[in-house]
């Protein structure tokens, strides 16, 4: 009786403890985010760019000032809130950076105002950056280059049908 007793006892708590050890490991861990997301922090903040673009198809050229608010969402993504003139008057971005482990290349995605849509791919050599995106008709290539924490320049060039390299704008962006 008094055998009976304990097992009663002893299999509600083994039971209980085994539940527990097959919830904690069907738990997913938390991501960590790699060296390639630590990255990303580095455009977290308000920049004030300014770049001028050339006409060309997409549209006329001249001088661009806008300011960007960037934040961090989780380690995982950089957001750009972006705000300002450009030649066809005033507009607004948003867009989303981030790394794609299994790819092993950084991913931008941007929405435009007037209904713009930019996809890009990216990489990073030392303080180097290069986008880049294609069209049914262009290549276009945007290099990145981190001058200091709280500033880089960049410039964007456009490929025709496979034709030689454009440069069509040039800029530079300082932290506020």
């Amino acid at each position: 009786m008094k055998r009976a007793l304990t097992l009663l006892i002893l299999i509600p708590a083994l039971l209980f403890t085994l539940a527990s050890i097959l919830a904690a490991q069907a738990e997913p861990q938390t991501p960590k985010p790699s060296p390639e997301h630590q990255r990303l922090h580095y455009f977290a903040g308000d920049w004030q760019t300014e770049w001028e673009t050339k006409p060309g198809p997409n549209g006329p050229g001249g001088k661009v000032i806008v300011t960007d608010h960037n934040e961090m969402l989780g380690d995982f993504f950089v957001v750009f809130h972006r705000e300002g003139r450009r030649p066809g008057g005033p507009g607004k971005e948003i867009g989303i950076l981030g790394y794609d482990p299994e790819r092993k290349v950084y991913t931008y995605d941007g929405f435009g105002d007037n209904g713009d849509v930019a996809r890009a791919t990216a990489t990073v050599s030392g303080d180097t950056w290069v986008l880049r995106a294609e069209g049914d008709k262009f290549k276009e290539r945007f290099t990145l280059k981190e001058v200091s924490p709280t500033s880089y320049t960049f410039i964007t060039e456009v490929s025709l049908d496979g034709g030689p390299w454009t440069k069509v704008e040039e800029g530079k962006a300082t932290k506020k």
